[in-house]
């Protein structure tokens, strides 16, 4: 069951990718970053930083 799901945008605000939690009994099972770009690398690392530096502008 995909419990959660996020957007990734790069600094430009270009959407290259999102993250999925996946969750079995209420507990996370698997976590998936998918890209939708061939130019940029989306990685887990950059999906870290792009979702903390959303966090980040949003406050």
């Amino acid at each position: 069951m995909v419990a959660a799901d996020a957007q990734l945008y790069t600094d430009e605000g270009e959407c290259v990718g999102e993250v999925l939690v996946f969750t079995h009994d209420g507990y996370l099972s698997w976590l998936e970053v998918c890209s939708l770009s061939d130019e940029v690398e989306v990685t887990l690392s950059a999906a870290r930083r792009w979702l903390q530096s959303n966090m980040d502008a949003d406050n």
